[in-house]
């Protein structure tokens, strides 16, 4: 009886002013910002070794290549078994030649040479191995031209790492804005979604760089060497790019979420929601178009998946109204 009260309360009572919203938004924007600043200053202390991380999918991208191509000969195994062959040969003709040389037993002197000609070998191959366990050559690794490049991609990776690490935060206090001017049985809703939308947005940015980076990098590297260029790709330009793409594909993957609370809160129906698919997945590609670098690699994987998560938010609202009719159902028939 309660909730029917609650629900049924005079609109009125339940809206804000303009004033009072830009307040709420000004609150929340102040939390928002220093949860991220507290996150971006924990990521200051980690900076190298999420460089590293993030440089993963580009370093594997080059050693791919890299591994195509013929491996260096080593200079050093030939010149050493030459210089050692020499050696063993010039001692066996000194102790043929010396009258006061010891007997020595030729199994033995067979057997120490076999073993001084065998490590030899090995440390050769240990240094062709040493080569080929380098990722990345020397003319092949992130450079910087500027003078402040190195710091300010050091600064935007701790900033984007601080917001990834503080996402929970973050989403709470934005979920937080939009509950602010709904009814109280509305928010139950946003309250659920802020969990998943913090994981769904590290599932987009973690998505992006295993398994998109990897193929955007890819092409741009085959497309360098087929017009016969060097790849000398700098770090900030590296850095920008990927940071930027896992942010847009962690606000992408938010869809699936929206749809359910747009859906629950009833501003838009499923029925509509389906009528209008052809044109979903053609703004899909013009979004894509919109927010990602001028490549059609990028563009697509963007925007296949965010028409995927389309898809998904309708199956999950469809659920949810299933699971709730159920409830109602239930509801009534104990009534």
């Amino acid at each position: 009886m309660g909730d029917t009260t609650k629900k049924s309360r005079d609109p009125l009572d339940c809206t804000m002013s303009l004033g009072d919203h830009l307040e709420e938004l000004r609150a929340r924007l102040i939390l928002a910002i220093l949860g991220l600043f507290v996150g971006a200053i924990a990521s200051l202390a980690f900076g190298t070794h999420i460089l590293r991380f993030i440089e993963a999918p580009y370093n594997n991208a080059v050693a791919k290549r890299e591994a195509k191509r013929e491996p260096p000969a080593s200079v050093a195994e030939p010149n050493a078994v030459a210089l050692f062959e020499q050696f063993f040969s010039n001692l066996d003709v000194a102790l043929a030649s010396d009258p006061n040389a010891p007997l020595l037993d030729p199994n033995r002197v067979a057997f120490f040479r076999s073993v001084c000609m065998d490590t030899v070998r090995a440390w050769g191959l240990e240094a062709v191995g040493g080569e080929k366990k380098r990722l990345v050559p020397h003319n092949r690794q992130l450079q910087v031209i500027g003078v402040p490049d190195a710091f300010t991609a050091y600064m935007k990776i701790s900033l984007i790492s601080g917001l990834i690490l503080t996402c929970p935060w973050v989403f709470y206090q934005l979920w937080m804005f939009v509950a602010a001017g709904l009814y109280e049985h509305e928010r139950k809703y946003v309250r659920a979604a802020v969990p998943f939308s913090a994981a769904l947005f590290i599932i987009g940015a973690l998505f992006f760089l295993f398994v998109v980076a990897k193929i955007s990098l890819n092409f741009f590297l085959y497309f360098g060497d087929l017009l016969g260029v060097a790849s000398n790709w700098t770090l900030q330009k590296y850095v920008s790019f990927v940071t930027m793409l896992m942010l847009v594909f962690g606000v992408a993957f938010q869809t699936p979420i929206a749809i359910v609370i747009l859906v629950r809160i009833g501003l838009v129906s499923i029925a509509a929601m389906r009528s209008v698919r052809k044109y979903v997945f053609l703004c899909c590609f013009i979004l894509s178009a919109l927010v990602t670098p001028p490549d059609v690699i990028s563009q697509v994987t963007l925007a296949v998946p965010l028409y995927a998560l389309y898809e998904l938010g309708m199956l999950l609202a469809y659920l949810a109204n299933r699971k709730a009719e159920k409830r109602k159902q239930k509801e009534s028939a104990s009534d």
